[in-house]
């Protein structure tokens, strides 16, 4: 939930048309106007098709950090590598969490290319007879895979297939060093995946829940229902939903039957050696029977807490140890109560040289909103940018006051968290963000703290650089948006995970019955009344808010940003004065506007859903600026130098400081209040009433959409190095190509040592849940 965007890039998009697209159409002849009316429809078929595919031009960059790692002392080093080891295994499980088909397809790949390098399959794809386009479409296909980890993309949740067809890449796979020498293994593989590695039907163009789409967060036979009913057993027993799956059972004695999976290690559901009470066993709930198991991930599971106590070794102090301990603990035996206890040691480790964070983190594919997915980060420290995000915390018990809502909506008291700029070594899971603000825990960020981290090697190479890559600006305008919109975007990601995700206060009723604020005086702000709602002391704000709990806190955080930056002060930390700071805060309020627009990219109209948090606030803050009207922000559609649809998005900076800031300031109080006082339909009402992309006037988002997505581009892709450890003790850091086929060999490379073990436990992952997805 708590985070910033997934890639710095996210906001910058065109269309792109593969030279490969191996679509064909039959025509018949035609008079001339039916021929362009075909002509026309096929058009926007190509166009919307082409959101299934990663095109050969796709831009990928390396993240750099090895200046940062070898400035590390050995024993920090050491310290990094096994905790990249551990994110490294986690993060398979991924695979699982994404489709039926991604860990085959991985197994598939990983078989593929450690057989023979890039360069040696393209004399194999020659023979076979693809092209060079051909065989390059595999690469980025594979290399897509990888940094997705699984064949839906982890920033819009779509479906994207190989750019060829598919007898090209079973030729290539027949012809493989790894299919002669085991035929039988990679034609059962083939077999089993293939069908839905190329498979476009409409429910598998998305992950959604029942017949919205594809999930294995839940089995396929679950709707929105079971989803609820689950979640009312979970806050029951006071369990997470976290690191939990839920399958439903065949029907017994007339009761309906689910299955509560817990991540773990262990596979029986006894305590274990040292463990108290567990929470495994049957429960019968609201005329249905509830079962808890451990197991799930089980052999992924040990080899992260192998590595977890291998890097307790080379701890620098106590807090680290204990962490790492609870932290194994957790991913042992599935209790998310001693990952939580790892959280607090993991706050209390202030200012490490070695960050690092692992578990199931974040909801955001969970079509219900409340189980995360794991990811895995390793990052070393950057210090010199680190100074700016200290000065910004010490700062916040004076901002704070400035946010637009009363002060019993703010934490009683301000916790002061760390604040640190870091280069990513390690990030494994499904996409790279920009800025983290965790634990994502209420109860521990509300009375214990968090902590908040800026990705700088991420953001240096994320921000759009080609003019030609800007879409839907004026000219006049995009050499000041390609000069800052990198300061103005480190402004934001500071301010949106500081002051954003690290403010407001949620009303709660222990089970004492007390309440943790003056339940007689507190008024809501926009109505004068007296609250009525509050969380009960089981609930979170994700249990509450479910389907819109992410997107929801995505976009108050940043209108935290948006608003925040009109302060001279903060800018001035920044390094911005005067002239400049004026340029930056435009720029960044442009920036917002953009994206906005750009994330008509991830609503499909068909199906009236969002498939991206973060694109659908900035929809919505949008949305509010348009509302606010007298010419802040302007909509013009025209024809662009191609001769096809383009857009002009417009922002009149003389406004910003008058009519945006009302606008934004009133919207952001309704929405901390309704999130204050856990009032569900109050907020999901104004919420997705902004959210509404419809034809209506005085804005056709519909039509503007067709022209998002016919000028949209592929997000850019991150080749990370590998650590291993050489004689002595000493860690050596590889590092890799910034191309399609630098992503495939550090993959490749990755799990060297026991390759086949890995590919089995995923093939057996895979086939005994395989039944659940039909």
């Amino acid at each position: 939930m708590l985070r910033y965007a997934k890639h710095v890039g996210g906001t910058v998009h065109r269309i792109y048309l593969s030279t490969t697209k191996f679509t064909c159409w039959n025509f018949k002849r035609t008079t001339s106007d039916s021929f362009h009316k075909t002509k026309a429809h096929l058009l926007k078929l190509n166009m919307v098709d082409s959101q299934y595919y990663l095109p050969n031009s796709i831009s990928i960059a390396k993240l750099d950090c090895k200046e940062a790692f070898e400035l590390l002392s050995s024993k920090e080093q050491l310290y990094a590598h096994y905790l990249s080891r551990a994110a490294w295994y986690g993060g398979l499980v991924v695979l699982v969490q994404t489709s039926p088909e991604s860990p085959e397809i991985y197994v598939l790949l990983q078989k593929l290319f450690r057989k023979q390098t890039p360069a040696e399959l393209e004399k194999v794809a020659s023979e076979a007879g693809l092209t060079s386009e051909e065989y390059k479409a595999v690469l980025v296909y594979a290399a897509g895979f990888y940094a997705n980890m699984g064949n839906y993309k982890s920033f819009g949740d779509t479906k994207f297939i190989p750019n060829l067809p598919k007898e090209k890449l079973k030729a290539l796979v027949w012809k493989s060093k790894a299919f002669q020498e085991n035929s039988a293994e990679m034609e059962a593989l083939w077999k089993s995946c293939s069908q839905l590695l190329f498979s476009l039907e409409d429910r598998q163009k998305q992950l959604g829940l029942g017949q919205d789409g594809i999930t294995t967060y839940f089995s396929g036979n679950c709707c929105l229902e079971d989803a609820k009913l689950a979640q009312k057993f979970l806050d029951s027993q006071n369990l997470s939903a976290y690191n939990t799956r839920l399958f439903k059972r065949e029907p017994e004695a007339g009761k309906q039957v689910y299955e509560v999976r817990l991540a773990s290690a262990m596979k029986t559901d006894g305590a274990g050696e040292g463990e108290g009470e567990t929470r495994c066993g049957r429960y019968d709930f609201e005329g249905a029977v509830f079962t808890v198991h451990r197991g799930d991930y089980a052999p992924l599971m040990e080899k992260v807490t192998k590595n977890l106590e291998k890097a307790k070794a080379f701890a620098s102090n106590e807090n680290e140890v204990r962490m790492l301990e609870e932290y194994a603990r957790s991913f042992s035996s599935g209790s998310l109560d001693a990952h939580k206890e790892g959280s607090r040691f993991w706050i209390k480790d202030k200012g490490p040289i070695v960050e690092s964070y692992i578990g199931f983190i974040e909801s955001y594919r969970d079509p219900f909103g409340s189980r995360g997915e794991f990811e895995g980060f390793v990052a070393v420290v950057n210090k010199k940018m680190s100074a700016r995000f200290t000065q910004l915390v010490s700062m916040a018990e004076v901002l704070l006051p400035m946010l637009p809502w009363p002060a019993a909506f703010e934490k009683d008291h301000f916790l002061r968290p760390d604040f640190t700029s870091l280069d990513v070594l390690t990030f494994a899971g499904s996409g790279i963000p920009s800025g983290i603000n965790i634990p994502n825990y209420d109860d521990i960020r509300q009375t214990e703290g968090f902590k908040n981290v800026s990705l700088g090697n991420v953001l240096a190479v994320g921000s759009v650089g080609r003019k030609e890559d800007l879409t839907f600006l004026e000219e006049d305008i995009k050499d000041l948006y390609l000069k800052l919109v990198g300061p103005a975007f480190e402004v934001q990601v500071g301010l949106h995970e500081l002051l954003g995700h690290g403010s407001g206060k949620l009303f709660v009723q222990d089970s004492k019955g007390n309440f943790n604020f003056d339940k007689g005086s507190v008024v809501i702000p926009h109505t004068g009344e007296v609250i009525s709602s509050w969380y009960q002391e089981s609930e979170t704000w994700d249990s509450k808010f479910s389907t819109i709990a992410s997107s929801y806190e995505e976009c108050r955080a940043e209108c935290v940003g948006i608003y925040m930056c009109l302060n001279k002060e903060v800018l001035s930390i920044f390094g911005h004065e005067n002239e400049d700071a004026e340029d930056v805060m435009y720029i960044n309020w442009l920036n917002m506007v953009r994206a906005g627009l750009l994330g008509l990219e991830f609503y499909t109209p068909e199906t009236k859903t969002w498939r991206q948090a973060h694109m659908r606030g900035r929809f919505v803050i949008l949305r509010v600026l348009l509302e606010a009207g007298e010419g802040l922000v302007t909509l013009k559609e025209t024809t662009g130098a191609d001769g096809r649809p383009d857009m002009i998005i417009s922002l009149d900076r003389t406004k910003i400081k008058t009519v945006g800031k009302k606008a934004i300031e009133k919207f952001l109080c309704k929405l901390q209040v309704y999130k204050s006082i856990a009032d569900v339909e109050g907020g999901r009402a104004m919420y997705d009433g902004y959210s509404e992309a419809t034809s209506d006037s005085p804005h056709d988002f519909l039509r503007i959409r067709e022209t998002v997505m016919l000028r949209k581009v592929a997000r850019k892709l991150f080749v990370q190095a590998n650590t291993a450890v050489k004689a002595g003790e000493k860690v050596e850091l590889v590092e890799y190509e910034s191309t399609a086929a630098g992503l495939v060999q550090s993959n490749t490379d990755r799990f060297q040592e026991d390759a086949e073990e890995l590919e089995r436990h995923l093939v057996e992952l895979s086939s005994q849940d395989a039944s659940c997805w039909c």
